[in-house]
C-alpha cells in the first residue's frame, strides 16, 4: 500500500467515460481542408470540446462514439479516473511517466496534487501523514519556496482551528477542481487549451479584418464568407457644407459624445453644432467674446464645456448648452496656445508661446492647481493630455516632444528632425500623431518601447499649421488636412493614403473625426467652410 492511500470516493457514472479511445492516428492519417494542413483526428476532437462547452452533450457524445476519438486524452482520463477516486499513488505514477513535460509544468502539477492529498489528510485528522507528504514529495519538488511556506502554514492553521472533517460531496467538489487546475497546467495534447475552436476562429477572423483597409463597423463581421469591406465603411463623399463663418476656419472637433462639433475661425468666433441622429448638422451657439482670431477648441470629457483659444489671447470657458461665457483665464498679457482638459472634467490645462509662461493646470473658476515653467520650459506650441489623465505631452521648441507622467513626475522627451505643427492622442491613450512640415505624419508609442515612428505621408504640408487626427473603430484611421486643399485618410497599417478626399479649394486647416459615428469626418478650410463627410451610401444634403 502506497503511502497515498485514502478513503477512495468512486467515481459517478459517465457516459463519456465509457468510450474506449482509440490509439491517436500516426504520421500519414486522414488530413482535411483543400491544402491539406488540418489533421482529421484533432479537428474532430475540437469539434467535440466546442459541443460540450456550448452545452450539446448529447450531440458530443455521439461524434465521441462515432469517430472514435475522444475530447480528453487517455492520460488525462486515466489521472480524472484516479484523482476521483483518491487514486494518488497511481495519480503520481502517472504524471512521471507522461512523456514531453518540462519539469516546470510536471512540478506544478505534482505539487497541486499533493496540496489535494494534505487537504483531505488533515480533515481526517491524519496530520502525521500530512507531514510526511509536505517533507519527503513536496520539498522535493522544483517549485517557489513561498508556495511550499504556504502550504506549511496551512498545516498549522488546520490543527489550531480543528476543522472539522470535510464531507464526501465537498471532497468530489475539491477533486473537481484539482482536475480543472491541470487541464490549465498540463500542454496539448495531454489537454485542449480551453474553447480551443471558437480561439481559432477568432484568429482567422482578426487576420480578415486586419488585413482589410477600410473595417469601420463592429457588426460586419460575419463566418458565412470571408471578410472584406469596401470604401462604403469610411466617409469618402460630402453630404453637408457648412458656411456660417466668414472668414477663414482653423478649428474643428466633434465631442465626445458625438452630438455636438464645434469650430473656430478667423472671423473671431466660435461655433458650436449639434449633430442629431439623422445627420444634419445645424448651428446651435455662435460664441462671440474673443476679439483676435479663434484658433482652438476643446470639449471637457462630459462635454458640458468647451475651451476657446483666441490667436495671441487668453483662453475662455464656454456653457455648451446655454452658449455663455463662464470665465476667462489669463490678462490680455498672457498668450494662450493650445489646452486640453483632464478625465473629471474639472481640471484643464493650457501652453503658452511665451517661453515665461509655460503650462498651467487650474479649476474651472481659474484657480491654479499647478504650473510648469522656467528655463526648462520654453515656448509651447501644443499640448494635450491621455484620454486615462495618465500623461500629459506636449510639443515646445518646435522640433521637441516631452511625454510627463502627471503622477510620478517621469518624463521621457522624443526629438524630431523637423518642425512639429501638432498633437493628436488615440482614444485608447496609447499612441499619437504629429504633423511635420516635412510632409509627413508620425505616430509614436505613449509608453515609449518604440525606437522609431510610424511614418505616414501623402498630404502636403510646408507653410501651415496642419492638424490631423485618430479616427474610425477603434481609432483604426489617421485624417489630415493638407495644403492643397484636400483630405487624407490612411489606414494605420498602410503609409500610403487610401483615400484622398476632394471639394475644398483652399488649405483644409484641421479634420475632426465623430467618435460615436465612424462614418462622419468633419473638415475646416481656408474656403470659410466646413465640410461634413459621410459613407458614399448616405444622403447628399445640399448647404
Amino acid at each position: 500500500m502506497g503511502i497515498f492511500d485514502y478513503k477512495r470516493l468512486e467515481s459517478s457514472s459517465n457516459p463519456r467515460r465509457i468510450l474506449r479511445q482509440t490509439p491517436l492516428p500516426m504520421e500519414g492519417s486522414p488530413r482535411l481542408g483543400p491544402k491539406g494542413l488540418i489533421k482529421k483526428h484533432e479537428f474532430v476532437r475540437i469539434l467535440i470540446q466546442c459541443l460540450y462547452s456550448i452545452g450539446y452533450e448529447k450531440s458530443a457524445s455521439c461524434l465521441e462514439l462515432e469517430s472514435g476519438i475522444s475530447c480528453k486524452s487517455d492520460d488525462f482520463q486515466l489521472l480524472e479516473s484516479q484523482i476521483s477516486s483518491g487514486n494518488w499513488d497511481g495519480c503520481v505514477d502517472t504524471l512521471n511517466a507522461i512523456k514531453d513535460l518540462t519539469d516546470d509544468t510536471r512540478a506544478a502539477a505534482l505539487f497541486l496534487v499533493f496540496k489535494q492529498c494534505l487537504l483531505e489528510y488533515l480533515s481526517c485528522g491524519d496530520d502525521k501523514l500530512a507531514v510526511a507528504i509536505l517533507q519527503k514529495e513536496v520539498s522535493a519538488l522544483q517549485v517557489d519556496r513561498d508556495k511550499v511556506h504556504n502550504l506549511a502554514r496551512s498545516i498549522l492553521s488546520w490543527k489550531e482551528v480543528e476543522q472539522s472533517k470535510i464531507d464526501d460531496n465537498a471532497v468530489r467538489e475539491l477533486r473537481k477542481k484539482l482536475l480543472q487546475e491541470l487541464e490549465k497546467w498540463l500542454p496539448s495534447p495531454i489537454t485542449l487549451p480551453e474553447h480551443r475552436l471558437e480561439h481559432l476562429v477568432e484568429t482567422a477572423v482578426l487576420s480578415q479584418i486586419e488585413s482589410c483597409m477600410y473595417h469601420n463597423l463592429s457588426d460586419e463581421v460575419s463566418l458565412y464568407a470571408d471578410h472584406s469591406c469596401s470604401r462604403d465603411q469610411i466617409p469618402t463623399e460630402t453630404v453637408q457644407i457648412l458656411t456660417e463663418h466668414k472668414n477663414e476656419v482653423w478649428f474643428v472637433q466633434f465631442s465626445n459624445d458625438g452630438e455636438y462639433l464645434a469650430s473656430s475661425s478667423s472671423d473671431c468666433t466660435a461655433i458650436i453644432w449639434k449633430v442629431p441622429e439623422d445627420g444634419r448638422v445645424t448651428l446651435k451657439h455662435t460664441l462671440r467674446s474673443h476679439h483676435n482670431p479663434v484658433s482652438f477648441v476643446a470639449w471637457s470629457p462630459d462635454d458640458s464645456k468647451l475651451l476657446t483659444c483666441g490667436n495671441v489671447e487668453v483662453l475662455k470657458l464656454w456653457d455648451v448648452e446655454t452658449g455663455t461665457c463662464k470665465h476667462t483665464f489669463g490678462d490680455p498679457g498672457f498668450i494662450v496656445s493650445s489646452c486640453a482638459w483632464f478625465p473629471d472634467s474639472k481640471r484643464l490645462v493650457c501652453g503658452s508661446s511665451d517661453p515665461e509662461k509655460g503650462i498651467y493646470m487650474w479649476d474651472c473658476d481659474g484657480n491654479e492647481l499647478k504650473a510648469w515653467r522656467g528655463m526648462r520650459m520654453p515656448k509651447i506650441l501644443d499640448l494635450a493630455v491621455t484620454p486615462d489623465g495618465q500623461n500629459l505631452i506636449s510639443i515646445f521648441s518646435d522640433k521637441e516632444i516631452r511625454i510627463l507622467n502627471v503622477g510620478t513626475n517621469a518624463e521621457r522627451v522624443i526629438s524630431e528632425d523637423h518642425s512639429i505643427t501638432s498633437l493628436s492622442i488615440s482614444g485608447d491613450s496609447k499612441f499619437f500623431i504629429v504633423n511635420l512640415n516635412s510632409q509627413e505624419i508620425h505616430m509614436w508609442d505613449v509608453a515609449g518601447e518604440w525606437v522609431r515612428p510610424q511614418k505616414y505621408m501623402g498630404h502636403k504640408q510646408s507653410k501651415y499649421v496642419i492638424r490631423s487626427c485618430f479616427g474610425g473603430l477603434n481609432s483604426t484611421f489617421i485624417a489630415s488636412g493638407s495644403e492643397n486643399a484636400q483630405v487624407y485618410i490612411w489606414n494605420r497599417r498602410n503609409h500610403r493614403p487610401i483615400e484622398v478626399l476632394r471639394g475644398h479649394s483652399m488649405t483644409v486647416n484641421c479634420v475632426s473625426w465623430n467618435h460615436r459615428r465612424p462614418q462622419l469626418l468633419a473638415s475646416a478650410s481656408d474656403d470659410h467652410s466646413i465640410r461634413i463627410w459621410g459613407s458614399s451610401l448616405s444622403n447628399k444634403i445640399q448647404p
